[in-house]
């Protein structure tokens, strides 16, 4: 993408502020942050900054291309604002969208998230039947049915981004997130200060953990593909948190042992295994992801090394 004029929601969060940083390269790029996870510290020079609300009026929509991140990204920060998580998440991005509609822009690609897959070992398509078992999850999914009705009564291209575990490390943009980092970012800046890292139940859990620098690119090619529909991003592998500790020490030098507590979250609600089909996404633009496992760790382990 260049020679765009682009918004980006969320854009001092941990994903915004990688994929505005990257489009500032060869786009006019906006920012847009309420600060709340933020923080325009995230951002280059060459991005310009709003700080303003996803459901303000007034918002700078004049753009080619919108990508809507802007969220209250976990199931605790949902369950603990209920209200709050339903009105950003849903109302902010009906909201956003309809004055880039209003404004011209026809070109949507927004958040939404692999959770409402619930528990999967086997990789998960966009075609298989999905639930909402948290507030969190109804957002996203609202999102979804709204992406639809722009698409279909205003033929806007809206394309929904299913992320899965997405993570940089404090290296990147991530500390500012602290207890709401990715469980990489946390548990390599644990271990890498002598510091246990806490594993809910076994540590049998799973997940399909995701570099943000795919991210970004798949985010990338959605909107220059103008998809229309919901897509996968990660990496089609998953890997146990016994793994993510064990992996994390090998990288470190360091022989720091995890200490297990009982699950807080709710068992029917607790995604306990996650790996996306990222077919769909590879057919529609040939995107696939570039970083390993292992070489992401590498990078997230650098800046202790």
């Amino acid at each position: 993408m260049q020679g765009k004029r682009v918004l980006v929601t969320g854009g001092a969060g941990f994903i915004g502020s990688n994929l505005a940083n990257h489009l500032a390269k060869q786009n006019e790029v906006i920012a847009l942050d309420d600060c709340y996870l933020g923080t325009p510290e995230n951002l280059d020079d060459d991005v310009e900054f709003v700080e303003a609300s996803v459901v303000d009026e007034d918002l700078p929509t004049d753009v080619d291309v919108l990508f809507h991140l802007a969220a209250l990204s976990s199931y605790q920060m949902h369950e603990d604002t209920p209200a709050k998580g339903a009105r950003v998440n849903v109302e902010g991005f009906v909201n956003t969208v309809d004055q880039a509609r209003e404004d011209g822009c026809d070109t949507v690609v927004y958040a939404s998230t692999s959770s409402i897959y619930g528990d999967r070992t086997e990789p998960s398509p966009e075609s298989m039947d999905v639930k909402a078992r948290t507030g969190y999850e109804a957002s996203k999914l609202a999102r979804e049915r709204y992406g639809e009705y722009f698409s279909h009564h205003y033929d806007m291209s809206m394309a929904g981004m299913r992320f899965f575990s997405v993570y940089q490390g404090f290296g990147g943009a991530e500390e500012h997130k602290g207890e709401f980092a990715n469980l990489i970012a946390q548990f390599a800046d644990q271990i890498a200060n002598g510091e246990s890292p806490v594993i809910y139940g076994d540590g049998t859990q799973t997940r399909d953990f995701t570099h943000v620098s795919d991210i970004v690119h798949g985010l990338e090619l959605a909107a220059d593909h103008e998809l229309d529909d919901v897509y996968n991003l990660g990496t089609g592998e998953s890997y146990s948190t016994n793994t993510l500790v064990a992996k994390l020490n090998e990288v470190l030098g360091t022989d720091v042992d995890p200490e297990y507590i009982e699950n807080p979250i709710p068992e029917k609600v607790y995604v306990h295994d996650t790996m996306a089909d990222t077919t769909k996404m590879h057919e529609a633009t040939g995107w696939e992801p570039e970083i390993s496992f292992e070489d992401g760790l590498r990078r997230v382990c650098a800046q202790y090394q």
